[in-house]
């Protein structure tokens, strides 16, 4: 396992680690349980690093696996269970949860925007949640964006997950 490998374990065991917080505060709203596949669509794109991270650890599905039908994440089996779940990516890892990011708007300023999963709305309103209690989009990302730096020297090579099967 290289370096990197290793650094993108540890970042993915921090992102899990801050996600069951948020999970676990926000139980009574998250309708996301095992075979719920609402989020998990097709033709998603991962940093290379974390793509590699997945071929390296599921060889022979990707060798001799078929993926899943067109519509669905590629990884997704006959149940709807992800058949990668401990080498799922980060964007995989923080799904349903109430997100938040910073955006400019068409006058130019910077406003944060918010969204969550439809299943996962009811309850008090997203734009209410204090910050703190939402999944801020851009750190990991910029994390990420450096493992891939320092592994291959490109910022933003990014990759299908359905690509990586042989035969997709």
């Amino acid at each position: 396992m290289t370096q990197s490998h290793t650094t993108l374990v540890d970042l993915h065991r921090k992102v899990d680690e801050a996600a069951a917080y948020l999970r676990d505060l926000h139980k009574e709203r998250l309708q996301c349980r095992p075979g719920c596949a609402s989020c998990c669509i097709d033709d998603i794109t991962v940093f290379a690093i974390e793509a590699e991270n997945i071929a390296s650890h599921n060889t022979r599905l990707l060798e001799t696996g078929i993926p899943h039908a067109r519509g669905a994440c590629a990884f997704l089996d006959e149940l709807n269970r992800c058949r990668i779940y401990e080498q799922r990516p980060y964007v995989c890892r923080t799904q349903g949860l109430p997100l938040r990011w910073m955006s400019e708007n068409d006058h130019g300023e910077i406003v944060e925007m918010r969204d969550i999963c439809p299943l996962n709305e009811e309850g008090t309103p997203i734009e209410e949640l204090p910050s703190g209690t939402c999944w801020t989009i851009g750190p990991v990302e910029e994390q990420l964006a450096e493992l891939q730096h320092a592994a291959s020297g490109a910022m933003m090579t990014r990759v299908r997950l359905r690509t990586l099967f042989r035969k997709a």
